[in-house]
């Protein structure tokens, strides 16, 4: 017997589970219960883990498992990733010698993109060189797209893949560097210059 009463017959045989029922009318005086304790279930190699769910004060759609955020040395995933990202991107910019500036504005698009989930599945040098090229389209840099690939060591058409997709995205219309640059190998500059 419960000490709740069923507004609807004025009842006290209810019955709670994952619906509170009154079994004497039928109605549903609660449906999905929230509880606010802490369960705990053993992994299959033995090991103990939190189960449940994380409902956060903000929350506005489907709430995460206590099971699906890494924690790594007490921080989440997304913290961890966050810093990893800022050193990637500071280590590149300076290796370019660029401006404390540009280094924050890749940054922030950083956490636009990853936002997004638009980082998954790529390279994270590409993701750190795409953000580093949209602050540098914006700050009117005269940096080309070849030269950061080349610095980062990575295909400089999936770079430019990669900053394309951010920039759309991001519905971000950088401007463009206004300069055309055609590199060629030593052995084909010779040619090059005989035919103009």
């Amino acid at each position: 017997m419960s000490t709740l009463k069923c507004p609807t017959c004025g009842g006290t045989d209810i019955e709670t589970g994952a619906h509170t029922v009154c079994t004497g009318c039928g109605v549903v005086l609660e449906d999905q219960v929230i509880v606010n304790e802490m369960t705990f279930d053993e992994g299959p190699s033995g090991h103990v883990m939190a189960s449940g769910t994380f409902v956060s004060s903000d929350s506005t759609g489907v709430a995460s498992s206590f099971n699906a955020g890494l924690m790594i040395g007490g921080k989440e995933s997304k913290e961890v990733t966050l810093q990893n990202a800022k050193r990637g991107i500071t280590r590149i910019c300076q290796k370019l010698h660029l401006k404390p500036d540009i280094i924050e504005a890749a940054v922030n698009y950083y956490k636009l993109v990853l936002k997004k989930n638009l980082t998954r599945g790529r390279k994270q040098q590409i993701n750190h060189a795409a953000c580093i090229y949209i602050a540098l389209r914006f700050d009117q840099s005269e940096l080309l797209l070849i030269d950061l690939s080349d610095v980062v060591g990575v295909c400089v058409h999936e770079l430019g893949r990669t900053y394309m997709k951010f920039a759309k995205e991001l519905c971000q219309n950088p401007p463009s560097t206004g300069k055309f640059c055609l590199k060629l190998p030593p052995s084909l500059k010779n040619i090059y210059k005989l035919l103009l």
